[in-house]
């Protein structure tokens, strides 16, 4: 468990994280603009959740080496992964057909929260929903979004568990 501790607070762990995101919004901004799928509201939500990654990552890269900021941007990475995986499975949901009703063309964002109208070339919907574009060897996007949740939440949480349990060691 220490070596898990402090691997996850070297600047080499959330650098890690933050290639993650930086590749998620690239493979998307990739099939939205050369492969021409067009994102649905879903798929805008998903991005704002792999926006929120980017940014503690780079906040775990500034502040690593105060341990309580740790295990923030660990419970935010696990956080962030289960907002990610929540909206993965309602895109997966209503790829096969098994939600209906969850998708429009409005973002559905606060005011006070408008990336769609900020930033539009990023985060404004420009389909409905229906199907996520296949990756590799059959996968959609929204299967591997689903994978990719499940381990930024496993990751988060077994360096939270694993730093509190070092530091209840150095207390103790």
């Amino acid at each position: 468990m220490n070596r898990l501790a402090a691997a996850g607070a070297s600047s080499w762990c959330w650098l890690g994280v933050l290639v993650v995101g930086l590749a998620m919004e690239g493979g998307a901004l990739f099939y939205q603009y050369v492969l021409d799928y067009w994102p649905c509201v879903l798929c805008i939500h998903v991005r704002i959740w792999v926006l929120g990654l980017i940014l503690v990552s780079l906040l775990g890269l500034w502040l690593r080496r105060n341990r309580g900021l740790l295990v923030t941007g660990y419970l935010l990475v696990a956080g962030i992964g289960a907002g990610l995986l929540e909206r993965s499975w309602q895109l997966l949901g209503v790829e096969r057909g098994t939600i209906e009703g969850t998708c429009s063309m409005e973002s559905g964002l606060p005011a006070w929260f408008a990336l769609d109208n900020w930033f539009p070339k990023l985060f404004k919907p420009l389909e409905p929903c229906g199907y996520t574009p296949e990756l590799l060897f059959g996968v959609t996007m929204a299967e591997a979004l689903i994978v990719i949740s499940v381990a930024l939440v496993l990751v988060g949480l077994v360096l939270l568990v694993a730093t509190l349990m070092r530091a209840g060691a150095r207390g103790a």
